[in-house]
């Protein structure tokens, strides 16, 4: 009946990037940034069923230079793990800064949620996130940040990757640059 469902459903918006800021101290630079998307009826059917979906978001901080392409000074990438879990019937989000295998979850920060809009607000929202330390920076330079956030096909089973693979509703891309001038780290 879902999958009928799904059939005939209306298209969802795409995902978009807003609220996207960096902030400066004496420890670090850190984004916050929101990422709003709805889940496609196949990835919320999977979820439902058990199937773990794993989420990718990355940063990349580049300096401007005249004479050649621009410098790479930092890559920073988080990775999230939305599972459901039918015995407890509450949803799962674990967030670690290295790929979550299926030897283990590894060091990560699990938080669980009692419904699945709860859990997707936590997984769109990013606050304060250390992506770089304050030297990474020149306080005279105009500076690049790239943000993207991804459905991750590759975590998933092998019989979901083959038919994931090439379906707009299996597509889950965001991502914004935001260019930020010299004044901007001083």
């Amino acid at each position: 009946m879902l999958s009928a469902f799904a059939a005939h459903a209306e298209p969802v918006a795409p995902p978009e990037v807003s609220d996207l800021r960096l902030e400066r101290d004496d420890e670090g630079i850190y984004l916050s940034a929101r990422v709003r998307f709805e889940l496609p009826a196949p990835v919320e059917e999977a979820l439902v069923k058990g199937i773990p979906i794993f989420f990718v978001a990355q940063t990349e901080l580049f300096r401007d230079r005249w004479y050649w392409y621009d410098k790479k000074l930092n890559t920073t990438t988080r990775h999230l793990r939305l599972a459901y879990q039918p015995l407890t019937r509450r949803w799962r989000l674990n967030t670690s800064g290295a790929p979550i295998t299926n030897a283990g979850l590894g060091l990560t920060l699990g938080q669980n949620y009692d419904s699945l809009a709860d859990a997707l607000a936590a997984t769109q929202r990013f606050s304060r996130w250390k992506i770089g330390q304050p030297g990474d920076v020149e306080p005279d330079a105009t500076h690049n940040l790239s943000f993207s956030f991804r459905l991750d096909l590759s975590q998933l089973p092998r019989p979901f990757q083959i038919t994931a693979l090439g379906q707009s509703d299996w597509s889950l891309v965001a991502s914004r640059n935001l260019r930020l001038p010299a004044e901007t780290f001083k």
